[in-house]
């Protein structure tokens, strides 16, 4: 009876279960990539890019259509960079970053939140969202902790390192400690609430197959979203804060 019950379970485990852990690895040139992780990121990236041409290929005065929506995104990145960084200069420099961060985030959680990805079959692994993944969290916090110390130093100089002795030196120790606690808190947040996500979806679809998991997708939508705006809008403000004037 027991051995009945398991071979009807396995398949469905096999269908709806998150393999943490697990990847597709392609071998280029002796170094091994997560297919997987590309491949949903292409993805992710083609959205945003056919979206980007068609909202903008006939510019009207009046906008409608697809170029009223790129226009309402470009305002709502734009408010993130401007709420964090004030200066108009300079919030305008670092507003194509803040904009990729943003979209990239978010299309990549609503691929894996959508999109029936888990029903591709690959020899290992499986799709699902990119931000699932420690390394593509890991890469994307690297990315800011880059661009606010590139920030720091193009607008202050050297100049931008008396930061970590303000207001008093016996700061110091801690305002190091921050600079590496920064990246690991924007990757670790990212990464946790996609992956918890996913696991509790997966978990509700072995159980109960049809429509309970549904309500759990749509709050995993929103809050894959939420996810995307909170770390555009840290990164934002850790950049703001490198190119901040103290006194």
């Amino acid at each position: 009876m027991y051995e009945g019950i398991s071979q009807n379970i396995l398949p469905a485990m096999s269908l709806a279960g998150v393999e943490v852990g697990t990847h597709f690895y392609w071998d280029i040139g002796g170094a091994k990539l997560h297919g997987q992780v590309f491949l949903v990121s292409w993805l992710a990236s083609g959205a945003i890019l056919l979206m980007a041409i068609l909202g903008t290929r006939t510019l009207q005065r009046i906008p409608e259509g697809l170029q009223n929506f790129a226009e309402f995104v470009f305002e709502f990145v734009e408010d993130i960079a401007k709420n964090q960084i004030h200066e108009e200069e300079d919030y305008r420099t670092w507003l194509p970053y803040i904009g990729t961060l943003f979209l990239f985030i978010f299309a990549s959680n609503w691929c894996g939140g959508l999109l029936p990805l888990k029903l591709i079959e690959l020899p290992e692994g499986e799709l699902a969202a990119p931000t699932n993944d420690i390394n593509t969290t890991v890469a994307l916090a690297l990315l800011t902790s880059m661009s606010y110390f590139a920030a720091g130093l193009l607008k202050k100089g050297i100049g931008y390192f008396k930061r970590y002795v303000q207001p008093t030196p016996v700061l110091l120790p801690i305002n190091i400690l921050e600079d590496f606690t920064k990246p690991l808190s924007l990757s670790f947040r990212l990464f946790g609430n996609i992956l918890a996500d996913e696991l509790t979806v997966s978990v509700l679809v072995l159980l109960v197959p049809l429509f309970i998991p549904l309500p759990i997708m749509v709050l995993g939508v929103f809050a894959s979203s939420i996810q995307a705006l909170i770390f555009a809008t840290l990164s934002a403000a850790y950049i703001g804060e490198a190119l901040e004037e103290h006194h």
